[in-house]
């Protein structure tokens, strides 16, 4: 079916695409180090969570970003979302935030610190000593805690499903929006797409490009069981319903805002997907 958008055709050739857009600066390195993800919410002695601790710049409306091309891509789960933002970013030379990695690493940070899962006020504080650092260059990409690698290990079996727990929680979300918000701002480049959850209406909603990538339901499953070899595909199927079923009780990720632009992949192959995106990138850089 394709992009929505009468002028966001699948171009492009073997070369790459033609952006259109000003060639970025320096290449994105990573977000985060010591100090850890601590700090308050209110801008007040520490500024937003993760650990750049200094506030957005005075006179910012919340939300708002520092000279920076925002591409934010929402969508359920399989539709491809992280390889597909990871893939336009490298062809425009954008960084790339996964912003799913974090739920992820929270709930791998709570299950090594032996946290009751179904204990909320436990889960909350184990924020306090969760040090997050992200990777936001496309070709180096990687996600710490606490020093530790976790880039594999935020995606077994036991994480996902522990990330259900997580993500129910009103006050985590909070927090994590102001660190996604904050890897945006502090990302190197002129540009970064950030892919997930909420992203389109709640961490972006002032992005110069708003996708929702959705695929049938059947399409998405297939992919996911490609994607993951520890499962059967019927187990992969039905963790992929129980995570969209969760997360459809706290946001609305199956139908496109105001100003979205719904890109259905569900006919489309991956490379036509990318440049799809990439499209969208271009026809908003002029």
């Amino acid at each position: 079916m394709g992009v929505n958008n009468d002028d966001s055709g699948v171009t492009g050739g073997p070369d790459g695409p033609d952006t259109g857009l000003p060639t970025p600066g320096d290449q994105p390195g990573p977000i985060g180090g010591a100090g850890g993800a601590g700090g308050g919410l209110d801008g007040q002695g520490g500024g937003e969570p993760g650990s750049m601790r200094d506030p957005l710049p005075a006179g910012l409306p919340d939300g708002a970003f520092v000279a920076k091309f925002v591409i934010a891509v929402d969508g359920p789960a399989g539709s491809g979302k992280s390889s597909v933002s990871r893939a336009a970013a490298r062809a425009l030379g954008f960084g790339y935030q996964d912003t799913g990695a974090a739920y992820r690493a929270l709930a791998w940070h709570a299950l090594a610190e032996q946290v009751d899962l179904d204990d909320a006020s436990a889960v909350l504080g184990s924020w306090d000593s969760f040090d997050y650092e992200i990777g936001t260059d496309p070709d180096d990409y990687f996600v710490r805690v606490n020093g530790t690698d976790v880039t594999d290990a935020i995606r077994t079996p036991e994480v996902t499903g522990a990330v259900a727990h997580i993500a129910k929680l009103p006050e985590v979300r909070q927090r994590l929006v102001q660190l996604f918000r904050n890897v945006m701002r502090k990302a190197e480049g002129r540009g970064i797409i950030t892919e997930g959850r909420d992203i389109t209406t709640v961490v972006a909603p002032d992005a110069e490009v708003r996708i929702l990538l959705t695929a049938d339901e059947s399409v998405r499953m297939a992919r996911r069981s490609a994607e993951v070899t520890t499962q059967s595909a019927a187990e992969t199927s039905a963790a992929l319903a129980r995570r969209d079923a969760a997360d459809a009780k706290v946001v609305d990720f199956m139908n496109a805002a105001d100003g979205v632009t719904t890109l259905d992949s569900t006919d489309l192959d991956f490379d036509q997907t990318v440049q799809a995106v990439v499209d969208l990138a271009r026809a908003a850089g002029h």
